[in-house]
């Protein structure tokens, strides 16, 4: 194995990285807040890669197709919310109970309307090519898409640490009870999380389709990796979240290259030592109750 294939696999595991944040996000941002594993969150995704893979079809524009979608997701996000909130924070078990069901249920809603066979989304035409990175040649899209992850994670960090805003979602997170008593509606808050993450795994659905395609099952695998990087990173972190998307993205895609009949093992070994030194994860802000 020469450099070329090195870097050709780093580019891949950045890319990877760069859309589980997108996912892990608002995943981990609404457990950190709401105490609330959203096991349907894989199925937002999808719902953004389906809805955005239509509206391609329809209008040939992928800016469209990505509004689509992470409105799409948003809405779905939000009907969640407002119909199952008080049985989500009712225990532990209702959540991973209803929202494992709601999963399967959108999964073969989305069988039923799409069908089974494989969609992909096409790139944007400004993407529509190949450059040449250190000897190799690499899509001119995933480095898009990586440049892209490295922006928007800055600028949600900064949202997360600086804005008004972000310091009423992190008193909620560290102190839900102290903040509603010092007049913070955290049912709102609650809301316009849940939308966010909701929105932004609709988001990862659409910049994901000419990469990873859209197809059935993929919610899943991207839930899985998803709730590997919320809990290493430390759940209510964003930069935890982005630290640890990009570390699951690497080790996932050099396991596959390298070792692919274990492909597993190489990627939860890490995690499990990870969290061995580290019970919190690497920027854990989680108290508990």
């Amino acid at each position: 194995m020469d450099l070329r294939f090195w870097m050709f696999q780093l580019l891949n595991g950045l890319t990877t990285g760069a859309l589980l944040f997108f996912v892990a996000a608002g995943l981990t941002v609404v457990f950190g807040l709401m105490r609330i594993l959203n096991l349907a969150h894989g199925g937002l995704f999808l719902l953004g890669g389906f809805v955005g893979w239509s509206v391609q079809q329809a209008t040939g524009s992928f800016t469209l197709a990505l509004v689509a979608g992470a409105v799409a997701a948003g809405l779905l996000g939000l009907i969640l919310q407002q119909a199952f909130s008080r049985t989500l924070l009712g225990s532990p078990f209702n959540q991973v109970l209803l929202t494992l069901g709601i999963a399967f249920v959108l999964n073969n809603a989305y069988l039923a309307l799409w069908g089974g066979a494989p969609r992909s989304l096409q790139a944007p035409e400004i993407f529509a090519r190949s450059v040449s990175v250190y000897g190799i040649t690499y899509p001119a899209y995933r480095l898009f898409l990586i440049g892209l992850a490295f922006v928007s994670g800055t600028a949600l960090i900064i949202f997360w640490e600086r804005s008004r805003m972000g310091a009423i979602i992190r008193a909620c997170v560290d102190d839900r009870q102290m903040a509603s008593a010092m007049g913070i509606r955290v049912d709102l808050v609650f809301t316009f999380v849940f939308v966010l993450g909701a929105m932004l795994a609709g988001l990862a659905g659409v910049l994901g389709g000419p990469v990873l395609g859209v197809s059935i099952g993929l919610d899943f695998d991207v839930l899985l990796l998803a709730i590997v990087v919320m809990v290493v990173g430390g759940i209510g972190s964003l930069a935890g979240a982005f630290a640890a998307s990009m570390l699951v993205g690497l080790v996932d895609t050099f396991g596959r290259a390298s070792f692919p009949e274990i492909s597993y093992f190489t990627l939860f070994v890490p995690v499990i030592l990870i969290l061995l030194l580290r019970p919190k994860g690497l920027f854990g802000r989680f108290t508990g109750e």
